[in-house]
């Protein structure tokens, strides 16, 4: 009897630490995020002065204003072109993806493992950008939106990811419906469609974030002001002016001070805030998506 009470006492001990150290690391992750948000909400003035640690000073939300009624920023167009490419990408590479992992993961497509192999290749080993921009040139991509959707639809490693899981299925069920004169299309459609939306969130959450986040191929493919990613919009924001030093001059708007500080951590908050709202709607399928997709990989 006392030794259950103890190991009770033990596995309540080790919940109370293990709960601590999680809300310890999950305020480390956040507290980046609250401060841009907070130094963005603060008024420029004690802003300058080094007054403000981390709650606002001067509460205010014209810096966000601000940044968006600028027309030389054009913060509204890359939000809408980001979210386009990020939504048309992420739908595009889910259906690729997932046809392509479906194929390979069939035991009777006897070129499943050399097929397979040519995309851990082309994973492992990257020609380099000036290659890449001759295809691409070859391909009409530039100044293509497409280049957002199109190139980047397979990703190697959410292809073993999703071919893992669906290995995972029982083959009883494809039998059981083959027997039932099912064709590989309706198996895929219908047995094994419905047995993966935690894998399918997972992979759409990592594309999401990935086409979102990209910077370098749209730097290099998309000229065009009327369609630049948001992250473009922020480097021209945040990243300063060669030649003045300065992105900003302070900024006067009632009786609110804006400096660059605040424009800037505006900026950067709008971008990171609508890739951090998908979160809550897929993280109950993110974590098991990830075991299952990882078991026999």
């Amino acid at each position: 009897m006392a030794k259950s009470k103890k190991l009770r006492s033990d596995g309540r001990l080790f919940n109370v630490i293990n709960s601590t150290v999680l809300v310890l690391v999950a305020l480390i992750c956040v507290y980046p995020l609250l401060y841009v948000f907070f130094v963005a909400c603060s008024d420029g003035v004690p802003l300058s002065r080094g007054q403000v640690t981390f709650l606002p000073k001067g509460f205010q939300l014209e810096s966000f204003r601000y940044i968006f009624d600028n027309p030389r920023f054009n913060v509204g167009q890359g939000l809408l072109n980001s979210f386009v490419y990020t939504l048309f990408g992420t739908l595009f590479a889910l259906l690729i993806t997932y046809i392509t992992a479906f194929v390979l993961s069939r035991k009777r497509f006897v070129h499943r493992n050399w097929i397979m192999t040519v995309f851990v290749i082309t994973w492992v080993f990257d020609a380099g950008i000036i290659p890449q921009y001759i295809i691409y040139s070859g391909l009409k991509f530039v100044d293509n939106p497409l280049v957002m959707i199109i190139p980047g639809a397979i990703n190697t490693q959410f292809l073993l990811i999703t071919r893992t899981f669906l290995q995972g299925i029982p083959d009883e069920l494809e039998e059981a419906a083959v027997i039932d004169g099912a064709n590989d299309w309706q198996i895929m459609t219908h047995v094994f469609l419905p047995l993966s939306p935690t894998i399918l969130a997972t992979v759409g959450t990592f594309y999401a974030v990935s086409i979102w986040n990209q910077y370098l191929i749209p730097q290099i493919y998309l000229k065009t002001d009327a369609l630049k990613t948001i992250q473009q919009v922020l480097k021209s924001v945040v990243i300063t002016d060669g030649a003045s030093g300065t992105t900003f001059r302070n900024v006067v708007v009632g009786d609110v001070t804006l400096n660059q500080q605040n424009l800037k951590s505006a900026a950067i908050f709008i971008t990171m805030l609508p890739i951090i709202c998908v979160y809550p709607f897929v993280q109950k399928y993110f974590k098991k998506g990830i075991l299952l997709g990882s078991v026999k990989g």
